[in-house]
């Protein structure tokens, strides 16, 4: 899916930024605002790209965090 920003004005006049839909295309997420806001008029819609956190834990990073844990061993008891 993904994810559509809209800038909409509702049937009573109320402009509304910064709307989250998340959807399989554009037609999609446009039908689904007209379904929750009936009426309304679209302002603006974009796609909002995925930002990328540096600190998201990617598979070879876990992969080898785990190898680094295997190396090391069970903790010795006393």
């Amino acid at each position: 899916m993904i994810k559509f920003g809209f800038k909409i004005k509702t049937r009573g006049g109320t402009v509304v930024d910064n709307l989250m839909i998340a959807a399989r295309d554009r037609d999609d997420a446009e039908r689904k605002v007209t379904q929750i806001y009936h009426h309304c008029e679209i302002l603006d819609c974009h796609e909002v790209q995925p930002q990328v956190n540096e600190e998201t834990l990617d598979l070879e990073r876990a992969i080898n965090l785990i190898n680094r844990e295997s190396d090391q061993g069970p903790p010795a008891k006393d």
